[in-house]
C-alpha cells in the first residue's frame, strides 16, 4: 500500500511541475517559427524579448536580414552559423528601442548555444536591445568563455525553436552579400502562443 501511495504522489508531483515558460510564434513570409522562451533561466533576456513582443514592436519593420554560414565568413578564424533578425536599420532601432539590458551569460543561465537556440545580438556586454539570432547547429564559440567575441563573455541565450527549423534553414540559405540578405525575410509579426 505504501508503494502505491508513493507512486501516486510522484505521479502527482510530476504532473504539477508542467513547463510554464511562454511560447511565441515568429511569423515570416517563408513560414512560422515557434519558440519556447526560458523565462525561468534567463529572466532579464527573455523578459526583454517578451517586452518587444507584447508591445507589438516586432510587427512592423522587423525582418531576418543577416545569415552567417561557413562559406561567407572567410576572415573569421572562429566560424559560426546563425540567422539574425530585428530591425536592420540603426535609425529604426534608436526610435523603438527599450533601455539596454544587463548581460546574462550562459554560465549564469546554463542555456548553451545549441541548434535552434535564440540569443541576443550585442556589441559590448550590456548593449543588447532588440536584435536577436537563431543558431543553426551547436555553436559553443558563442557561450561564455567562447572565442567568437574577444571579451569572452559570449552572448545571452534565452530560448529555443521547438517547431520550424526548416524555415530557419531556408532563411540561412537565402542569397546574401557579405552576410546581409539581398532580400531580407519579412517578419510579419511575433506573438505569444495562447494556452
Amino acid at each position: 500500500m505504501k508503494k502505491l501511495l508513493i507512486i501516486a504522489l510522484v505521479f502527482t508531483l510530476i504532473s504539477c511541475t508542467k513547463n510554464h515558460n511562454p511560447k511565441v510564434v515568429i511569423s515570416t513570409q517563408l513560414g512560422d517559427i515557434e519558440a519556447e522562451l526560458y523565462i525561468d533561466k534567463a529572466p532579464v533576456t527573455a523578459g526583454n524579448f517578451l517586452k518587444y513582443v507584447d508591445s507589438g514592436k516586432y510587427n512592423t519593420n522587423a525582418c531576418f536580414y543577416r545569415t552567417v554560414r561557413m562559406d561567407n565568413q572567410p576572415d573569421k578564424p572562429i566560424k559560426i552559423e546563425v540567422i539574425q533578425g530585428g530591425f536592420y536599420s540603426d535609425s529604426v532601432i534608436e526610435k523603438i528601442q527599450f533601455p539596454l539590458i544587463r548581460h546574462e551569460t550562459t554560465m549564469e543561465t546554463g542555456i548553451l548555444h545549441k541548434d535552434g537556440v535564440l540569443s541576443m545580438a550585442r556589441n559590448e556586454p550590456g548593449t543588447a536591445s532588440s536584435e536577436f539570432f537563431i543558431c543553426i547547429g551547436d555553436q559553443p564559440a558563442l557561450n561564455f568563455g567562447g572565442n567568437r567575441n574577444p571579451d569572452g563573455q559570449g552572448f545571452a541565450a534565452f530560448g529555443k525553436v521547438i517547431n520550424g527549423m526548416e524555415v530557419v534553414r531556408k532563411i540561412q540559405q537565402s542569397k546574401d552579400k557579405d552576410q546581409y540578405l539581398e532580400n531580407p525575410v519579412k517578419i510579419i509579426g511575433i506573438s505569444r502562443v495562447k494556452k
